[in-house]
């Protein structure tokens, strides 16, 4: 796991309290738990259900921070629980998301695609608004970025449907979405591209603070 995207316990820089989270108010992470609809994180026990692409590859649970609060880049996150059979990432096919209506600058995400995408998110606002932005992501077989994302985590292994493959790295990035207007963000509708996997989602208001 990549050493940068440390555990939370709790407290995080500037902690204040947000939507349940002790953190600061500028951040939102979002509940992903009602689109998840992929199983791409497995145990090694339980690597037949992996089902990430069409080689039904998934990452290892082990080298990951199942259903814990994770900051990555200094961006807090709720990274999905893993159990057998539980879907733990929304493979993106078009799913409308729900988000608190607020100002907002970017939408973070973890997240990983089977092949080297580019593609663009729908931003709703309150006003009726619906402007695009660009949704970029490196392939997940270990590779370097090529859209200038973060790394969040790279494992050390890669499970396949009936053996664990030792040597053989998967990431997933961190990469931000710029939220495009200046109204009330009320939803995010994501692309029709299932080579798109997105683990966990936080929106970022920087001048939060400066905010009534």
């Amino acid at each position: 796991m990549t050493t940068e995207a440390g555990l939370l316990n709790g407290e995080a820089d500037g902690a204040a309290e947000t939507a349940g989270h002790p953190w600061a108010p500028r951040f939102r992470p979002l509940d992903l738990s009602g689109h998840r609809d992929n199983i791409g994180i497995t145990h090694p026990a339980d690597t037949e259900s992996g089902a990430f692409n069409i080689w039904r590859n998934s990452l290892p649970a082990g080298e990951l921070p199942a259903g814990r609060s994770v900051a990555v880049a200094g961006v807090p996150f709720d990274f999905p629980p893993v159990a057998a059979g539980r879907p733990d990432n929304v493979r993106c096919a078009g799913q409308f998301v729900a988000v608190p209506p607020g100002r907002y600058d970017w939408l973070y995400l973890l997240a990983a695609a089977e092949r080297r995408v580019e593609d663009e998110i729908a931003l709703h606002f309150t006003c009726g608004a619906v402007e695009f932005a660009p949704l970029r992501v490196s392939d997940f077989w270990h590779a370097p970025a090529v859209f200038g994302e973060y790394e969040a985590f790279a494992t050390a292994t890669m499970h396949y449907p009936y053996h664990v493959q030792k040597d053989v790295s998967a990431k997933i990035w961190c990469q931000r979405v710029p939220v495009i207007g200046r109204g009330e963000l009320t939803a995010a509708r994501l692309p029709v591209n299932t080579a798109v996997h997105i683990f966990a989602a936080t929106l970022d208001r920087r001048d939060a603070g400066e905010r009534p």
